[in-house]
Order: C-alpha cells, then structure tokens, then sequence
C-alpha cells in the first residue's frame, strides 16, 4: 500500500488532465483574435466603399470592387463578400441630408474553434459566424450646385 501514498508522477497526469482544456482556452483566443482582425478590416473596407459612393457617378459595381480590393490587400477571400449601398437620408439638427450607406457581409470560417466543435459534436454548425459591418457618409455635391 505504500504506492498510494507515492505522489510521483501525479504532474503528468494533471497536465494530461488540463493541457486540452488550456490548449482549447488559448486556440479560442487565437480564433476570437483573427475574427476581431477580420471584422475591423471589414470596417474600413465599408468605410472605402461609402466614401467612393459619397461622390456623384458612383455605381454600385465601383463600389463594390473598391470594398473587395481594400479586403484582398488584407489577404481575405472576397467570393463569398456581399457589399450593398443605398442612399439615406441623414438626419441631422435642423433638418436632413442626403447621404448613403454601404454594407458589407463576409462569412468567417473559424480555424480552430470549429474543427474543434465538429470532434465533439459531427453535427453542429458552429463552424462559420457572418460578419456584417456598415458605414454611412454624406453624398458630396458638387461646387456651385
């Protein structure tokens, strides 16, 4: 009986125990920390694509390859990215402007997070959020009208 009374070897057997708990602790931090990157370059990119349609003689194919090509130089894929712009009325003191509003939706794909989800349950769909960011910015006229 005296083996019980051993305490060799028990550190292994806890690290055994909480190195998948820690490792799934630290890959949700990685995970959360490229969905923050991704949805503050989505941001800008609905920034760039409202200030392109704030200008007259914008089209929505203009704007929407502006919002794709900021996204590219980021190196995120732009297939599955939605860009939609329409023009708003601003209220403001004193009445309203004219002003237009571009939104963009991009699927993230978690890369660890969701594999990790798939091995303990094979149907959950825990794998993919959609990130929609929107900006809205005045229409500029131009001088002397």
């Amino acid at each position: 009986m005296a083996f019980l009374k051993d305490a060799r070897g028990s550190e292994v057997v806890e690290m055994a125990l909480m190195l998948p708990i820690l490792m799934a602790v630290l890959g949700g931090i990685v995970d959360m920390g490229f969905l923050f990157n991704n949805y503050q370059t989505l941001t800008n990119a609905a920034r760039e694509g409202a200030r392109m349609a704030a200008v007259p003689g914008w089209t929505e194919m203009a704007v929407d390859e502006r919002v794709k090509k900021y996204l590219a130089a980021d190196g995120m894929n732009t297939a599955a990215v939605m860009t939609h712009a329409t023009p708003v009325a601003i209220d403001v003191p004193g009445g309203t402007i004219n002003g237009v509003k571009v939104v963009v939706t991009y699927p993230y794909n978690y890369m660890i997070l969701g594999p990790l989800m798939q091995l303990i349950d094979p149907a959950s769909s825990f794998d993919q959020v959609t990130l929609a960011a929107a900006a809205t910015m005045r229409t500029e006229v131009a001088a002397g009208l």
